[in-house]
C-alpha cells in the first residue's frame, strides 16, 4: 500500500514536471570540471545554491537533473556524467589500488557511451579520460586549492565550452538508450505495484533525507541475509517491483523528503505527507495544523476555522486554494534502522477525517494555561514532555512516536506508556507544567471515557464540585504549598520538592505530617498577614470538608494522574487570581 501510494504520487508529480523521468534523478553537485574542446582541464567551478527555508540561509551543493546513479555496496560501480573525485579524477581517498579501479571503470563507461555521440562536448570528455593521468591528479594546479574538499566526497559534473554535458540532448539520448536496455539476465515477473509483467529491480534506488539514515541513502525495501530469502529468490526478487515502479516510488519519496516545507521531524522519525490531488495547499494546511506557529503565513484563526469546517464536512479556502474534505491524504513516518528504513506509521484517509481527528485531539488537550502559552500543543511538543530534559539527547522514547501518531490520526486510544512516561517525568523533576497536565487530561478523556470520576478531574479548569478523593488531595497539596510559601517565602526546598511523590503515591503516610506543618505556617500568617490567613483558611476548610474518607494508604497510577490534575488546577487558579490582581 505504501509503495502504491508513492507510485501514484510520482505520476501526479510527473504530470506537473516536478520529478525526473525514469533513468534520471536530482543529484547534488559541488563542482563542475570545466574542459576545453580538446578535453584539457581548465578550471574547477564551484556549483552551489542558497537554501532560505530555515532560520538562517544555508549554502549547499546545487541540485541538478542527472542520470540515475548506481547503488553502491562494496564493489566498484561508476555513475554516468557525475560522480565523486575518485571516480572522475582518480584522486586517492582510501586504497590507491581500488581508487585507480574506480577511475578506470568511470573512464570505460564514459568512452563506451560517449564515443558514438556526434557532439563536440561528448568527444572532449572522451579525450579527457584518454589523456588524464590519475596518479598526478592530487598535484594538478587546478585541483590543489580544492583538494581537501574534493576528498570529502562531493559530486562533480562536466562542463565543456559553457555547456553542462548532461544537458546535451544527444548525450541524454545515449543515456536513455543505455538505461532502457533490458539486461540479458533480467528477471521478468508481475510487478506488485503495477500488476504488469516487467523486468524486476534487483536493488531499489536509495532513499535520502531521512534523519539518521546513511548519507549515501538507505533502502526502504531490502533483503540482504539468507534468513530473509524465500523460495530461493535473492535480493529484492522476494518483493517483485519493476525497474520503472521502483524508480517512481523512490523518486516520489525522495522529492517529499527534500521538500523541507512539508517534512517534519518527530524525534528520530521523519514524517512526510502528501494529498491525492496535485494542490499543494493540502500539505500547507497539514503543516500548519500539525505544527502550529511554524508557518506565520497562515494565522491560527484561519487554522481553527479550517479544522472546524473539515469537521463539518465542508470545503473551505486556505491561501489561494479551496480544500475539499473528501480528498485522499497520506502520512508516512520513517526512522533509520541500520542499513534500512523502519516504517513507524503509515496513515491513509480522507483529508476531512484527518482534520476532524486532529481537531478532536486538540480539544482534548485544552486546559487552563499561562497567558503567553501557545494555543495548540503540537504532537512534537507533546512528545518532548516525555523526554528527560537533563539528558544530553533530549529525545522522546522512540517506541512512543508511532503509537502516539496513530492515536492522534485515527482518533484512537493513546498508548498507556504515554501516561506512565509523563507521570514518570513529573515524579523525576517535579515540573507540573501545562503541557504535561494537558497530556494527562487528554489521556483520561480518550482512554477512560466510561469512568465518570476521571472525567470530573479531566476538565479545562478547576472543578470545585467533584468529591473524587485523589483530585481533592491534589488540590489540598497545592493549597498547603501556597500556605507554606506565604508564611516562609524564598525557601530553597518546599513541600513540593520533598513530599510531592510520596503525597501522590502514599497519602496516608504524608498528609498528617503536612497538616501539622500547616498549623505552624498558619500561626505565622495570622500574625503577619491576617487577611491572607483568613482567605487560605477558608479554602482549606472547603477542601477538607469534602474529604469524607481516610487518606488512602496507596494510590495507583491513574489516581496519581488525577492527583496531578487537582494540583495543577488549584495552582493555576491561584496564579490566575494573582494575574487579575496585578492587572486590576
Amino acid at each position: 500500500m505504501i509503495l502504491t501510494a508513492l507510485y501514484q504520487h510520482y505520476q501526479t508529480l510527473k504530470e506537473l514536471n516536478k520529478v525526473p523521468v525514469p533513468g534520471w534523478e536530482t543529484g547534488r553537485v559541488s563542482f563542475a570540471l570545466r574542459l576545453d574542446g580538446d578535453g584539457k582541464l581548465l578550471d574547477l567551478m564551484p556549483t552551489t545554491e542558497t537554501d532560505t527555508t530555515g532560520k538562517k540561509p544555508v549554502t549547499r551543493p546545487l541540485g541538478m537533473r542527472l542520470p540515475l546513479g548506481v547503488k553502491r555496496t562494496v564493489g566498484v560501480a561508476a555513475n554516468f556524467l557525475w560522480d565523486n573525485a575518485t571516480y572522475l579524477l582518480g584522486i586517492p581517498k582510501r586504497d590507491p589500488k581500488r581508487d585507480l579501479l574506480c577511475f578506470q571503470s568511470s573512464a570505460e563507461l564514459h568512452r563506451r557511451l560517449l564515443e558514438p555521440v556526434d557532439h563536440p562536448a561528448a568527444q572532449a570528455v572522451c579525450r579527457f579520460f584518454a589523456e588524464w593521468k590519475p596518479e598526478q591528479a592530487a598535484e594538478h594546479p587546478v585541483l590543489l586549492p580544492y583538494l581537501e574538499e574534493l576528498k570529502k566526497g562531493g559530486n562533480l559534473v562536466f562542463r565543456v565550452d559553457g555547456i553542462f554535458l548532461h544537458e546535451v540532448p544527444a548525450v541524454q539520448a545515449a543515456w536513455d538508450k543505455e538505461y532502457n536496455k533490458p539486461p540479458a539476465d533480467a528477471a521478468l515477473a508481475q510487478c506488485l505495484i503495477t500488476g504488469e509483467q516487467a523486468p524486476i529491480a534487483r536493488l531499489h534506488p536509495a532513499i535520502k533525507g531521512v534523519r539518521g539514515g546513511q548519507p549515501t541513502g538507505t533502502a526502504l525495501v531490502s533483503f540482504n541475509a539468507p534468513a530473509f530469502l524465500s523460495y530461493g529468490k535473492e535480493q529484492n526478487y522476494n518483493a517483485p517491483v519493476s525497474e520503472d515502479a521502483a524508480f517512481a516510488y523512490t523518486t516520489a519519496l525522495n522529492a517529499l523528503l527534500a521538500d523541507k516545507e512539508h517534512c517534519l521531524l518527530l524525534g528520530d522519525t521523519t514524517v512526510v505527507y502528501w494529498p491525492g490531488a496535485a494542490e499543494p495547499a493540502y500539505a500547507d494546511f497539514f503543516t500548519a495544523a500539525l505544527d502550529p506557529g511554524r508557518n506565520q503565513a497562515f494565522p491560527e484563526a484561519d487554522l481553527a476555522r479550517g479544522m472546524e469546517a473539515i469537521r463539518q464536512g465542508k470545503a473551505f479556502p486556505f491561501g489561494d486554494a479551496e480544500l475539499f474534505p473528501d480528498t485522499d491524504f497520506f502520512i508516512l513516518g520513517l526512522a533509520p534502522n541500520a542499513a534500512r528504513l523502519s516504517v513507524r506509521f503509515f496513515y491513509r484517509s480522507t483529508f476531512g477525517a484527518l482534520g476532524s481527528n486532529l481537531l478532536e485531539h486538540y480539544r482534548r488537550l485544552e486546559i487552563l494555561r499561562p497567558p503567553k502559552a501557545q494555543p495548540y500543543l503540537s504532537p512534537w511538543a507533546m512528545l518532548r514532555e516525555t523526554a528527560n530534559q537533563n539528558a544530553k539527547e533530549k529525545e522522546p522514547p522512540s517506541t512512543l512516536l508511532g503509537a502516539v501518531m496513530r492515536a492522534i490520526l485515527e482518533n484512537g486510544p493513546y498508548p498507556a506508556t504515554l501516561f506512565s512516561t509523563v507521570l514518570l517525568r513529573i515524579r523525576a523533576d517535579h515540573d507540573i507544567n501545562w503541557q504535561r497536565a494537558a497530556i494527562l487530561k487528554a489521556w483520561f478523556l480518550q482512554n477512560r471515557k466510561d469512568k465518570s470520576h476521571y472525567k470530573e478531574a479531566a476538565t479545562v479548569k478547576l472543578n470545585e464540585d467533584t468529591n473524587y478523593l485523589p483530585y481533592l488531595l491534589g488540590r489540598l497539596f497545592s493549597l498547603l504549598e501556597n500556605i507554606q510559601d506565604a508564611a516562609t517565602p524564598g525557601l530553597n526546598a518546599t513541600i513540593k520538592d520533598r513530599y510531592f511523590n510520596s503525597a501522590s503515591a502514599t497519602p496516608a503516610a504524608v498528609f498528617p505530617l503536612l497538616l501539622r506543618l500547616e498549623q505552624n505556617h498558619m500561626k505565622v500568617l495570622k500574625r503577619d498577614k491576617t487577611g491572607l490567613a483568613i482567605t487560605l483558611d477558608r479554602q482549606l476548610r472547603e477542601i477538607m470538608g469534602r474529604i469524607n474518607e481516610t487518606f488512602p494508604v496507596h494510590m495507583n497510577q491513574e489516581d496519581q494522574g488525577t492527583f496531578v490534575l487537582g494540583y495543577y488546577h488549584q495552582t493555576q487558579k491561584r496564579y490566575q487570581k494573582e494575574e487579575e490582581k496585578d492587572n486590576g
